[in-house]
């Protein structure tokens, strides 16, 4: 006979005797009959019954003291399903106790049988690992506040009422902090509470038997104390929760309950970092629906716990507090302890909280409380791989089987392996085969090859491998950096003058520029003490500028870098999370460092924006940007996941995400994935997308208030956005601005559904203006996009909006040559495609319409030269490559009449806005020569790819008068043919 079977055997006969004792009619013979012929069958109640005890020594306790419980599980063997309606149950067996002694022994009562029966259910697999942690959390929460609303009827009618200002009842708020506020509690865990209530006041004796009123702190303060006794005393029928109060403010010394206002006030005030972890899962227990008391604690607590910026602080905070528990895991000698030990299950928790703890400002997906449910949210934000997703749930899941399945023997909270053999059998027995969730909850069998404690052993330790390796990864316990740190620079925050020039040359910079380099270093210095930067941050400080120094002085362009860098480093010296994140990130950092030496630009960017640092913390980033179909699909899904009734984070999100992506296309430029064209359409549909994501946002605030125009149907807006210029040409560079046009179908008719009912023209005209307002607003991460409206009809004097039929009207018959030509660059950038198609129809009728050639060439010949003198400033020795002759304008022009001049007899050539497509529609139909379009192309290549470049470096469109000379002498002879 097996260990386990003979263990079932002496359970089954234990409880056969206090069967006979407690139900003299039950036959002693036929009960050792059924023992004997039932005790394997797993399908009967007696074998279920006979495993249960077997791998529980609480269930055999709890039976014991409860032998009616005994007899319906021998008849009939317990279900998952009747593990279910906790509060409704115990509420009904509370309702009819008057007595404290009676209350203390059903809450234990109660307790005891529901835990053995959730024991029971997890022994015999009739729930998963998951299911199993959240119906011990529901059932403790649900003998919390049954326990709290039945001592708070005691407390008022002992002392009264507790009332507000309003005179309105208050209630004392829980919150269920750790496994408990996330659904994840152990089978004898201990209990985290914190507790408050509203506001201050006193409470109204009315009917009581209270003699005089007492203040709602002391009321609560009591009603605290009680229920802490009701929760953890220990009597004859043992105890309902042991209950931590520790985490509270102030810890012991703080008083028991704290109003909402003392509590905001602490969290602002003196709230620490591991409280903030802590309060990540921090839960109201026992909510009612609509209440808004629970609704304003919520959102009271939620910016203390999520910070709206990226939060890299946390990364070292939370290795301390790893390292404090390793060093009391050494101390105290535990061993084998699968909570706190290396891979163990405290790991995994960190490895999940600290991405909330960093993101969850912006990422609302990851403000949630459940370990099983973050994970998943951090691999789709690329934070960990799916493998390692894979890794942490399994090895996740095992541990807490193997940890409740240890708890759950004698009811002890213990994370240290048993040495004793029976224990042992009971977790190898618990472990081959259990029942868990998919990542998509579908429930999936678990099956190791489990047969003796050396299996088992090797099994956890895998699985506590695999959790250590990802928590290495992503936390660690020092970077790769810091043991090259160890140089020259490790004083420079405390060196003097002569120590820094000793610095200097032992870096070996040439002596020539060690005054320059020592004046900017002075100057940097200097600027750091009109900082408040604080002891974290100097501490980081001086961490990370020994790596700083070092990486510079290896680059050639050390002196244009030098001065970048520090202006960097000195802008986000008094924010210490970006301090931190380049001290933990070392990739990034080089990253940030070779492209800050090519590129002022993105020097500028990260200066002025430090949150943009964010987006190198994946190093593969720059080099594949997102594919630029996507932006819109991209932008759309980063908005989804603030709070949508947050305007100023909304706005703020559209410039973060415009800078970012404009980031990243920087960096793919500069480190040569993306050619000139690609740059440009990245830019172009990225200003698509934050457009209709403007507009959609402008539309929602103005009909919030006008109410829509009465002729629209469901969904539509029968508004256009026209993109002139370089948005329309699809060539945008990295400092454009956006030339804009608004258009509408206009309707006689009024707005319905608003606060103010307004004409519908009108209505546009105000949707015009919230854009450009939407735009132009400078918030604190700067302006979206500059806006030019000049190009449409009538320029600045005219209307912000204009109706199709008035804009073909004016095209056709009051526009300059100019606006024809502005008409060439112009394409739809958001509308529906019936507005759309009105538009290119109109666009191609004005292109298209006959017009004197001799009046077209003195037009457009004297607009160029009205332009060139006075836009063109260069010197002798420069060229501007925008505004000079055999530039950029040049190229234009001769787009613009080649289609003006030509359209007339070709219609189809209206359908390019962008100057290559229209150089190679004008030599398919024979207009210019092939070569002569191909010539065009390169040189229009080339000019703006050199603008680009110089976009990057922070520098004007101006070069050395003996470049681009080729170009330049093609464009002039190509124009004086077109022109004579």
């Amino acid at each position: 006979m097996s260990a386990l079977s003979s263990l079932i055997e002496q359970k089954l006969t234990s409880l056969g005797t206090i069967l006979c004792q407690s139900f003299p009619e039950m036959d002693s013979d036929s009960i050792s009959q059924q023992i004997q012929q039932y005790q394997q069958d797993k399908n009967h109640p007696i074998g279920k019954l006979g495993y249960a005890v077997a791998m529980s020594d609480f269930v055999e306790k709890v039976l014991q003291k409860q032998p009616h419980l005994l007899a319906q599980w021998w008849e009939k063997s317990p279900t998952f399903a009747d593990c279910e309606q906790y509060s409704a149950r115990l509420n009904n067996q509370l309702s009819g106790i008057s007595h404290e002694a009676e209350f203390y022994k059903a809450l234990r009562v109660f307790r005891n049988a529901e835990m053995a029966k959730l024991s029971f259910c997890q022994s015999l697999n009739l729930a998963t690992v998951e299911e199993i942690f959240i119906h011990l959390s529901q059932l403790a929460e649900s003998l919390i506040i049954g326990a709290r609303d039945w001592l708070y009827h005691q407390a008022c009618t002992e002392m009264g009422t507790p009332l507000d200002e309003q005179g309105k009842p208050q209630q004392l708020y829980i919150l269920g902090m750790g496994k408990l506020g996330g659904f994840e509690l152990n089978f004898s865990s201990d209990i985290d509470l914190i507790f408050t209530y509203p506001t201050q006041g006193e409470t109204h004796i009315g009917g009581s038997n209270a003699i005089k009123s007492v203040d709602n702190s002391k009321f609560f303060t009591r009603l605290g104390q009680r229920l802490i006794s009701a929760l953890d005393d220990f009597t004859v029928d043992g105890f309902v929760y042991r209950t931590d109060m520790r985490l509270r403010p102030f810890g012991e010394s703080g008083a028991l309950a704290l109003s909402f206002t003392a509590m905001e006030q602490y969290y602002q005030d003196q709230g620490r970092d591991w409280e903030r972890y802590a309060m990540i899962k921090g839960r109201i227990l026992g909510t009612q629906v609509n209440d808004p008391n629970v609704a304003y604690l919520e959102k009271m607590l939620r910016p203390f716990v999520y910070r709206r910026y990226i939060d890299f602080s946390v990364i070292q905070s939370l290795r301390e507090m790893k390292g404090k528990i390793e060093r009391e895991v050494r101390r105290r000698g535990l061993k084998d302890n699968i909570k706190l030990g290396a891979g163990g299950i405290r790991e995994v928790e960190f490895i999940a909280q600290v991405f909330q703890l960093i993101r969850g400002g912006r990422e609302v997906a990851l403000q949630q409380r459940s370990l099983l449910n973050i994970l998943p949210e951090i691999t789709k934000l690329g934070l960990i791989t799916q493998t390692q997703y894979q890794h942490l749930r399994e090895s996740y899941v095992f541990l807490r089987r193997v940890e409740n399945s240890l708890q759950a023997i004698n009811d002890q909270q213990t994370q240290t392996l048993p040495t004793n053999e029976i224990d042992q059998l009971r977790l190898i027995e618990a472990c081959r085969h259990f029942t868990c969730l998919d990542e998509h909850n579908h429930q999936i069998e678990c099956t190791y090859a489990i047969e003796n404690w050396q299996d088992f052993y090797r099994t956890l330790q895998q699985m506590q491998e695999k959790v250590r390796a990802v928590f290495n990864q992503l936390i660690g316990e020092e970077t790769e950096e810091k043991a090259e740190t160890e140089n020259q620079w490790q004083d420079f925050l405390e060196a003097d003058f002569d120590e820094i020039v000793q610095m200097l040359e032992e870096s070996h910079i040439q002596s020539e520029y060690i005054n320059e380099i020592l004046d900017k270093l002075s100057q940097f210095k200097e600027g750091l003490k009109r900082r408040i930067i604080g002891n974290r941050g100097r501490e980081v400080l001086t961490q990370l500028m020994p790596t700083v120094f070092s990486l510079i002085f290896k680059q050639e362009s050390y002196r244009t870098l030098l001065p970048r860098m520090l202006h960097l480093i000195e802008k986000i010296s008094s924010r210490t999370t970006y301090l931190e994140l380049l001290l933990e990130h070392p990739q990034a950092l080089r990253q940030v460092i070779e492209l800050c030496a090519k590129s002022q630009l993105i020097a500028n960017q990260l200066a002025q924006h430090p949150i943009l640092l964010d987006e190198f913390l994946n190093t593969d980033n720059p080099r594949h940007p997102l594919p630029f179909t996507e932006y819109a699909d991209e932008l759309q899904q980063y908005l989804l996941r603030l709070p949508q009734d947050d305007e100023e984070q909304f706005i703020n999100a559209l410039r973060q995400f415009k800078q970012a992506t404009l980031l990243r296309v920087a960096a793919a430029d500069i480190l040569g994935a993306l050619p000139v064209m690609k740059v440009s359409d990245h830019l172009t549909y990225l200003a698509e997308a934050i457009i209709q994501s403007v507009v959609n946002l402008a539309w929602k605030q103005v009909s919030a208030r006008f109410g829509m125009p009465q002729h629209l149907q469901n969904g539509e807006k029968k508004f256009l956005v026209v993109g002139y210029g370089k948005l329309g040409g699809i060539e945008l560079g990295y400092k454009s601005d956006l030339d804009l046009v608004f258009l509408y179908e206009a309707v006689e008719g009024q707005t319905v559904g608003g606060k103010k009912i307004i004409d519908s023209n009108q209505f546009y005209l105000k949707l015009a203006q919230k854009i450009v307002s939407i735009f132009s607003l400078n918030t604190s991460a700067g302006v979206l996009y500059d806006i030019d409206m000049r190009l449409r009809p009538s320029g600045d004097a005219g209307l912000l909006g204009c109706s199709l039929s008035a804009f073909k009207n004016y095209q056709l018959n009051e526009a300059w040559t100019w606006e024809k030509q502005a008409l060439v660059r112009a394409r739809p950038v958001f509308g529906e495609q019936s507005l759309r198609e009105k538009f290119e129809a109109i666009r191609q009728q004005v292109l298209s319409t006959p017009r004197d050639m001799a009046t077209l060439k003195h037009d457009v010949s004297a607009m160029r030269e009205k332009m060139f003198t006075h836009l063109s400033h260069s010197q002798e020795n420069e060229f501007n490559i925008k505004t000079d002759r055999g530039g950029i304008t040049d190229i234009e022009f001769i787009a613009q009449y080649l289609m003006l001049a030509y359209a007339p007899q070709t219609p189809e050539l209206t359908k390019w806005s962008d100057n290559v497509r229209i150089f190679e529609s004008m030599a398919d139909s024979g207009i210019i020569q092939q070569a002569d379009a191909i010539q065009l192309k390169q040189c229009y290549v080339h000019l703006r790819n050199k603008i680009h470049h110089l976009n990057l470096l922070g520098k004007n469109a101006v070069v050395p008068n003996d470049e681009f000379i080729n170009e330049r002498a093609f464009i002039k002879i190509f124009w004086e043919n077109l022109f004579k």
